[in-house]
């Protein structure tokens, strides 16, 4: 019998409503940024003024900002463990990690946007500009969103408030975490990587 059974009526999938909903409401993120991510790759090669993305792209600052998101999945995940073996500690531990890493991802992309803005590239410089600016800066308050959920569950735990039979509320945000990082993989390979 799945845990938390006791607590709630079997449903037809078989998945506790509250993650199925969470599911839904990613299926709708996925549109949404899919809708971004197109709008993005019809302007990219349509601005005919400068700078164009070869000439200001820094992909090792880039990367590096992409390994640290990441790298901070895994500490979700074990943050997640942590939480599900009760070992408070651990699980404060590395949603501390997550936090940490979302912020220095933040940190070096708003470095990268000040190099950008220095060298002309504005959101309202070119369509590309505009694009490209709507694309990533949506992304970075969805990051910003999982920094302070992160930071909410930090405390909740610091409290004692999320036993390990409540670990479905770390599940859930780590679901989202992972969808962020997803995105942000697809948006590096599309905005960067391929010119």
């Amino acid at each position: 019998m799945a845990e938390g059974a006791a607590d709630h009526p079997p449903t037809s999938t078989g998945v506790d409503n509250w993650k199925l909903g969470f599911w839904t409401f990613i299926g709708s993120e996925c549109l949404f940024f899919g809708t971004l991510i197109s709008a993005y790759m019809v302007y990219r090669g349509t601005a005919v003024v400068g700078p164009f993305p070869e000439d200001i792209w820094n992909i090792p600052l880039t990367t590096l900002s992409t390994s640290t998101l990441l790298f901070s999945s895994l500490a979700m995940v074990l943050a997640l463990d942590g939480v599900q073996r009760g070992a408070k500690k651990f699980a404060l531990s590395w949603l501390a990690v997550v936090i940490a890493m979302g912020g220095t991802f933040l940190a070096i992309e708003a470095y990268e946007y000040s190099h950008f803005i220095s060298e002309g590239l504005t959101l309202t410089s070119s369509t590309f500009g505009s694009s490209y600016y709507v694309l990533t800066g949506t992304h970075k308050v969805h990051v910003f969103v999982g920094m302070i959920w992160m930071a909410a569950l930090w405390w909740m735990i610091y409290r004692d408030k999320i036993p390990p039979k409540g670990a479905l509320k770390v599940e859930i945000a780590g679901i989202y975490w992972h969808f962020v990082d997803i995105i942000w993989i697809v948006i590096f390979s599309l905005v960067y990587l391929i010119s």
